[in-house]
């Protein structure tokens, strides 16, 4: 093969390597911009993981605060039976009680037996006038008794009654805090779920990308040893033609020099005067005069 065949070779497979550097290049900046969309789509995936985790601790905690608000709202109901259980008992009492009332009032009998002491203290009695009196003091106080029975149980069934306004009170207040909290985990739970089916849609698009970024990446396989095996043969013929380039170099030097050789010998043949280069060659040769 001529140098002329070997440079029009080189010429064309550097033309073609041209055009498969040209591919390569292109598929090189496909696979760049989906690994770039892949690596957005995997940081939003671990930021949709990162809300997941937070709205899940929140809901976790809000239904831990329903628990303890059902606990306490059901404790407060218990007490409530209890504390009604309680004023039937005592309001029983003071019914069975009642049926005892003296007729008089508390205030009445209290300043009869202060009339009867004050009697007794201040007034000549005999021995059976004041065990009279004292009688008479020991009957009064046995209906005052019952008063003061009946007062102590009212008091106590108002102290109940007060109570269990206030354990109403607190447990509708227990109530609709929890029905607030249950309806929160609910709305957290609802979000919870969305960031869920949009971190799987996000994760099923960046596996896609993924997945086409490997194709795209094995498409340029074939490519770069295409380009290596042109550029290898470019190389060779680049060789060849520089070690046939300097063959023919040589040739065409020893070819001059054998031509400049036989017309130096000829113009010694004939006596004639000798350039310097001439003179050299034949000097070269041992054939100077």
């Amino acid at each position: 093969m001529s140098t002329q065949q070997k440079t029009d070779m080189i010429d064309e497979l550097t033309h073609k390597l041209a055009r498969l550097t040209e591919q390569k290049d292109t598929l090189d900046i496909e696979a760049n911009r989906l690994a770039e969309k892949r690596n957005r789509l995997n940081e939003d995936l671990r930021n949709l993981r990162t809300e997941i985790q937070e709205l899940r601790s929140e809901r976790d905690q809000t239904n831990e605060r329903v628990k303890e608000l059902k606990q306490q709202r059901n404790t407060n109901t218990a007490r409530i039976n209890e504390e009604i259980e309680e004023m039937k008992k005592l309001g029983e009492e003071r019914h069975d009680l009642s049926k005892k009332m003296p007729s008089r009032s508390h205030r009445a009998l209290e300043e009869e037996v202060e009339s009867i002491d004050w009697k007794i203290q201040t007034s000549s009695l005999t021995l059976q006038e004041e065990k009279d009196l004292v009688e008479e003091v020991k009957a009064l106080e046995t209906q005052l008794s019952v008063h003061r029975k009946v007062e102590q149980l009212n008091r106590k069934i108002d102290a109940l009654h007060n109570e269990v306004k206030h354990l109403r009170a607190e447990r509708e207040h227990c109530h609709e805090a929890l029905t607030a909290h249950s309806r929160k985990s609910q709305e957290i739970h609802a979000k919870m779920l969305a960031k869920i089916e949009e971190s799987r849609k996000t994760k099923m698009e960046a596996d896609g990308v993924h997945k086409r970024f490997l194709e795209t990446r094995e498409k340029t396989k074939p490519l770069r040893e295409e380009i290596a095996a042109v550029s290898g043969q470019i190389r060779q013929l680049k060789t060849e033609a520089r070690e046939q380039d300097e063959k023919e170099r040589k040739q065409s030097e020893s070819l001059l020099r054998q031509t400049l050789e036989n017309k130096a010998k000829e113009k010694l043949r004939r006596g004639e005067r000798l350039s310097w280069e001439e003179f050299q060659l034949l000097a070269e040769k041992g054939l100077t005069p």
